[in-house]
C-alpha cells in the first residue's frame, strides 16, 4: 500500500508518446468505496498552487498501466483527459 506522499514523488509518463506529463498533484477518491478514481496532474510547468494551477490532466485509474518505485506509466491521449481549474 502507497502513502498520497508517496505518489507525489513519481513522475508520470505517457507510452503513448514516451511524453513526461509531470508529477501527481492530487487524487479523485469515492468516498463511498475508498478507492482512488483518478490521479490529477497540473498541465505543463505550473506553480502547484491553488492559485497558479489553470488547467489539469484527470487520469481515471483504469488507465495507469504500471506503478514504479519512481514513475507511473499511463496510456491515454492526454488531449482527452485535460479540464480547467
Amino acid at each position: 500500500m502507497e502513502r498520497f506522499c508517496e505518489f507525489k514523488k513519481k513522475e508520470v509518463i505517457n507510452i503513448c508518446d514516451g511524453m513526461k506529463v509531470g508529477y501527481v498533484y492530487d487524487l479523485e477518491i469515492d468516498i463511498r468505496t475508498g478507492r482512488i478514481c483518478s490521479i490529477i496532474i497540473p498541465v505543463g510547468n505550473r506553480c502547484l498552487s491553488f492559485l497558479c494551477v489553470n488547467s489539469v490532466y484527470v487520469i481515471p485509474w483504469e488507465k495507469i498501466v504500471r506503478i514504479g518505485d519512481d514513475i507511473i506509466l499511463i496510456d491515454v491521449c492526454l488531449a482527452n483527459y485535460e479540464r480547467d481549474c
